[in-house]
C-alpha cells in the first residue's frame, strides 16, 4: 500500500533518543538518522555521500555529525562542512533532512517536503510529562503491512475471539457497531456500554461504560476509557462525555503505526490510569494485560500477511464492521492521489526535444 507522506511519522520515543547519541530508524524504507544536541533535534538521510555508510554508526560533534566510515562532518541541514584531507566541498555533497519534531514523549518525522510540515497536525497525545496520567510504554515489530495493523486498530470486532483470554470482553460486544465520525484528518469511533458491569474480565459496579478512539493519518490511535453514572451516555448522545464526571476506570492510551519496510512496521503503545482514578499499580496491571493482547494481535496479523503472500489477487469480503476500516483507506488513498497530483504539478514543463536523424 502506498501511505501518505506528508504526514508526521513516529520515529521513536523521546526517552529511547541519548544525547548526542544518533539513532539510526527507517521510515517509508528510507533510512534516517536523528540526533539532539544542545541546540536542536535533527532528522537526515542515514547514507553518507562518500561510500553510503549509515550515519547513524558515527558521532556528534555539537550539532554536526560526523561519519565513521571516512569522517566526513554534517551540518543539521544535511550539507557536509569538512572533508579530511581537502579543502573544497562539493556543493552537492549533502544528504536529504527532515523535519522533525519532539512531542507528547515522541519523535516525529515528517516524510514530505520539510517546507509544507505544519506542527499543528501532530496528533494531540498523552506524554509522559504530563502529570494527570500515569503511563507504562513499549512497542513491538511487526513483519506485516502497517496498513493490516491498521485496519486492526480500526475494527475491534476482534475483540471477543483474538483477545478472548487478555481483554475478556463479553460475547455480546461485537454484536453492536459503534458512532463513526469523519474528522479531517481520520475517523473517530465510539461505543458506549449502558449499564455496563464487566472491565477486564471482572465485576465492577454498574454503569455507563465510554470507549471512544480517534485514528489519525498516518496511523495513530488515541483512547479513552470511563465508567460513569447510569443515564451519562443518553445525556452527552452517545457522544464523548465529560471526563470530570466519571466514576472510575479512566485511562488513556496512544498508539501509533509506523510503516518501517516493505511488510515491516513498528507498533509503538501507552497505556495507564488518570491519576485520579489510578496508581502505578494499576499502570502495572495494565501493561501485563497490554502485553498480552499485544502480542495476541501480532500473532494473528503475521499469519494474516504470511497467507496473504500466498494468494494470488488477495481480496477481502468487508462486513459491516469494516466501515471505519474503509473510512480511513479511502481518505489515505485521497492524500496519496493529491500529493501525486501536487508532485506532477511542481514538475517544469520541458521543451520537446528534436531528434537529429
Amino acid at each position: 500500500m502506498n501511505y501518505p507522506r506528508n504526514a508526521w511519522y513516529v520515529a521513536s520515543w523521546s526517552q529511547d533518543l541519548g544525547e548526542r547519541k544518533p539513532m539510526g530508524v527507517s521510515i517509508l524504507d528510507e533510512p534516517i538518522v536523528i540526533w539532539r544536541s544542545d541546540t536542536c533535534l535533527t532528522a537526515l538521510e542515514d547514507r553518507c555521500v562518500h561510500r553510503l555508510a549509515p550515519l547513524s554508526m558515527g558521532r556528534c560533534e555539537g550539532d554536526k555529525l560526523r561519519c565513521h566510515y571516512h569522517g566526513f562532518l554534517y551540518n543539521s541541514d544535511g550539507a557536509v562542512v569538512e572533508i579530511p584531507g581537502q579543502q573544497i566541498v562539493p556543493r552537492q555533497a549533502r544528504v536529504r533532512r527532515y523535519a522533525v519534531a519532539e512531542r507528547h514523549s515522541w519523535i516525529w518525522v515528517w516524510m514530505g517536503d520539510p517546507g509544507l510540515a505544519d506542527e499543528t497536525l501532530i496528533p494531540p497525545a498523552i506524554g509522559f510529562d504530563n502529570p494527570d496520567w500515569i503511563l507504562g510504554h513499549g512497542f513491538l515489530d511487526y513483519a506485516a503491512e502497517a496498513q493490516l495493523i491498521n485496519d486492526n486498530l480500526l475494527d475491534f470486532s476482534h475483540l471477543p475471539y483474538v483477545h478472548a483470554a487478555s481483554f475478556k470482553p463479553p460475547a455480546s460486544f461485537s454484536e453492536s457497531l459503534p458512532k463513526l465520525t469523519a474528522t479531517a484528518r481520520g475517523v473517530r469511533i465510539e461505543r458506549w456500554t449502558e449499564s455496563g458491569n464487566a472491565a477486564f474480565g471482572e465485576v465492577r459496579d454498574a454503569g455507563d461504560v465510554y470507549t471512544g478512539y480517534d485514528f489519525l493519518v498516518p496511523g495513530i490511535l488515541l483512547m479513552w476509557n470511563g465508567r460513569f453514572p447510569e443515564g451519562t451516555a443518553k445525556a452527552f448522545d452517545y457522544g464523548k462525555p465529560d471526563y470530570a464526571q466519571a466514576v472510575r476506570d479512566v485511562t488513556f492510551t496512544s498508539q501509533a503505526v509506523t510503516p518501517t519496510g516493505r511488510r515491516a512496521a513498528r507498533y509503538f503503545f501507552s497505556w495507564g490510569p488518570h491519576r485520579a482514578h489510578g496508581d502505578e499499580a494499576l499502570r502495572d496491571v495494565l501493561m501485563t494485560i497490554a502485553g498480552q493482547a499485544f502480542s495476541e494481535d501480532k500473532t494473528i496479523i503475521e499469519a494474516q500477511q504470511r497467507i496473504i503472500d500466498k494468494t494470488t489477487s488477495p481480496k477481502i469480503l468487508p462486513s459491516g464492521h469494516d466501515r471505519a476500516v474503509t473510512m480511513f483507506n479511502n481518505l489515505v488513498a485521497r492524500m496519496v492521489r493529491e500529493e501525486a497530483a501536487a508532485a506532477m504539478a511542481s514538475q517544469p514543463n520541458e521543451t520537446p526535444r528534436r531528434e537529429i536523424a
